[in-house]
């Protein structure tokens, strides 16, 4: 079954909060943790992982916590998978780091090269600004 792990469920989450409060404004992990019923420790590894990628900062201490460090408006649910994921590919043989030598002939692969590329495409088309603010575009 395809599907984002728990770990990226929870980023995503998190990201959702820090999205709803000013840019620059700190949340502690406890607050996350409570409000989106996560463990904060599995939480805590989740951040250090949107730390490491460049999403978020941490702060230790009494005004400690965590913050965006790219604004709402320009991070989407995509940037939040490959932080913690890596590459999004659907199949190995549409990964970056390898090569398939059936892909200028296989009808598969020209399949699933459209349906990866669908699916970045919907990760892609919404930031959390927009999520937070309601502006998620609805397909009828």
């Amino acid at each position: 079954m395809l599907q984002i792990t728990r770990q990226s469920e929870y980023a995503v989450r998190t990201l959702l909060e820090l999205a709803q409060i000013p840019f620059g404004r700190r949340m502690s992990a406890k607050i996350i943790s409570e409000k989106q019923e996560i463990s904060e420790v599995f939480l805590k590894k989740t951040i250090q992982q949107l730390d490491r990628a460049g999403l978020v900062a941490t702060h230790r201490g009494k005004q400690g916590g965590v913050q965006l460090c790219v604004p709402a408006d320009e991070i989407t649910i995509a940037d939040v998978i490959g932080a913690i994921e890596g590459e999004v590919a659907i199949n190995p043989c549409l990964s970056e780091k390898n090569h398939c030598k059936n892909e200028e002939f296989c009808p598969v692969h020209q399949i699933l090269e459209r349906a990866q590329d669908a699916l970045l495409a919907e990760l892609k088309r919404e930031t959390f600004a927009d999520i937070v603010k309601g502006k998620v575009k609805v397909e009828e």
